[in-house]
């Protein structure tokens, strides 16, 4: 009971921790983005939490993004850190408690005649077997934080470890998705340079027919086989393009490529969703890497105190008893009881300055990771400001796209009937058809380049993701081959520790 209730006093914020507290950083943050005229910013409460691509309402890409979230070998990957992190996490936190042992030995031994006694041995020595059966006692006092400071920076650790899932999550969701539209975008093309092949397919052999009948020259003939030739040598082009774009697909959704296939679809691509934007600060709540940044900082503010923890005595408390004979069956006799208590203090006189440079290391550590947090930031208001300038500019774009399209399909139609009425040359059929189809391409590309701009949009705005949240680890396929299996926290350790890595505003 006493050594509880002193266990309880000791671990109390009531005894001084040497080093800093954590506090978050100011960072200079402007009131709103740059590129939001041309919509209203609204709370990010908007956003879907976790799922964000099913506001594509696309149920090939939701079935892509849930077979990457359960098969990413990169993913596993960050899984296993952070149970690495969390299990040194709790590893530290063992500290508080005593450490008890059992070392049982029997050896054989030889004592010096000559070892300093009160009395004089005259050349009597002990040549023998020694049978020692001990109990262990140690428990370090943490009179100075270092234990505490040990056990904060090391579950910031985790929770760094945590949002770092959750970043490597986001990167692999919206690699997909922007994927996935690249891959549609390619479909179109794909489906308009056939089309134009079909077409010009058919004027090859109206060319044929005229020359044939004697009302054609083979000039047209040649530029009409020129023109299909060129159309299908594209095809290829841009079908080696939507392999190579399934093939990384197939490596973000842990597949083989050489059994993944994504059949092509037809129709056009939707306009992007409509999405909030917020205000700056909001990145320091809804981004992970903004998140894991702080962790570490917070980390390395917690590494100070235990570097000046160094500077002061250790104050152990330690224990040893139990049987020790010569004679085996004697061991366990009452006379071969032996015991010995009481603390250690270990006072720090001279290092080598090691303590010293311990300490300024722990600080340059703390400024290199505070640096890191302040560009965390610049370079999350960069992205955002980034994606919504694109999307703007790409908007604007889209519909001068539009106009051209258009147009250039109007004079594709133009050029084909004064070719037929006689009034045009086929050189301007050709130009024409080449223009539209340029123009037709060009307007699929623009769609795909906007959506993919709405997915850098909810990458830099963290996908929905806040860090009021409970940390939340997304489930995987387990590798038949991986060594580490789910705990089971059934005693009451594992319940006390369990509450330590969900974050609280």
């Amino acid at each position: 009971m006493i050594i509880r209730l002193l266990f309880l006093f000791l671990t109390t914020s009531v005894i001084a921790q040497v080093g800093p507290n954590y506090a978050r950083p100011e960072v200079e943050s402007p009131a709103k983005f740059k590129n939001v005229t041309w919509r209203a910013a609204t709370p990010s409460s908007h956003l879907p939490k976790g799922e964000w691509w099913k506001i594509y309402h696309d149920s090939k890409l939701n079935e892509l993004e849930s077979r990457a979230t359960s098969n990413n070998q990169e993913l596993k990957a960050a899984i296993a850190r952070f149970d690495q992190a969390r299990a040194t996490a709790r590893l530290s936190r063992a500290e508080f408690f005593p450490t008890i042992s059992l070392p049982l030995s029997a050896e054989r031994q030889g004592t010096s005649a000559q070892m300093p006694t009160p009395f004089p041995l005259n050349g009597i020595r002990y040549d023998g077997p020694a049978y020692n059966a001990l109990m262990d006692f140690g428990w370090e006092l943490d009179l100075w934080g270092k234990i505490r400071r040990g056990v904060e920076a090391d579950k910031a650790n985790a929770n760094a470890a945590a949002d770092a899932i959750h970043n490597v999550l986001l990167g692999i969701q919206a690699d997909v998705a922007s994927n996935y539209f690249k891959l549609r975008a390619l479909d179109i093309e794909i489906r308009l340079v056939k089309e134009a092949v079909a077409l010009r397919g058919e004027a090859l052999q109206i060319a044929k027919a005229r020359v044939l009948a004697g009302a054609g020259s083979e000039l047209e003939q040649a530029q009409s086989e020129t023109e299909v030739a060129t159309a299908e040598a594209e095809i290829s082009s841009l079908q080696a393009q939507r392999d190579q774009i399934e093939n990384v697909l197939s490596t973000l959704l842990g597949s083989s490529a050489a059994s993944f296939h994504i059949e092509a679809r037809s129709g056009s691509l939707s306009n992007p969703p409509n999405l909030p934007s917020g205000v700056p600060s909001d990145l320091l709540e809804r981004r992970p890497d903004m998140s894991q940044a702080e962790r570490q900082l917070a980390a390395a503010t917690a590494r100070i105190g235990v570097a000046k923890a160094q500077f002061f005595p250790s104050i152990k408390l330690i224990g040893r008893g139990g049987f020790q004979s010569g004679d085996i069956d004697l061991l366990l006799r009452p006379d071969s009881l032996m015991w010995g208590a009481g603390p250690s203090v270990s006072i720090p006189l001279f290092a080598g300055g090691k303590n010293r440079f311990n300490l300024q290391k722990s600080k340059a550590q703390h400024d290199e990771a505070l640096a890191m947090y302040r560009q965390a930031f610049l370079g999350a208001v960069a992205d955002v400001e980034t994606s919504l300038s694109s999307l703007r500019h790409l908007s604007i774009q889209s519909a001068a796209q539009q106009r051209a399209r258009e147009s250039s399909e109007r004079a594709a139609s133009l050029a084909k009937t004064r070719y037929e009425s006689g009034t045009s040359p086929y050189l301007d059929v050709i130009e024409a058809n080449r223009t539209a189809l340029i123009t037709q391409r060009a307007t699929a590309q623009i769609a795909g380049q906007r959506l993919n701009a709405s997915i850098s949009l909810i990458k830099a705005l963290g996908g929905g993701w806040e860090q009021g949240q409970v940390i939340h680890i997304p489930p995987v396929t387990k590798d038949p081959a991986a060594r580490s299996q789910p705990e089971i926290e059934s005693n009451s350790f594992m319940t006390q520790v369990k509450g330590l890595f969900i974050r609280k505003k």
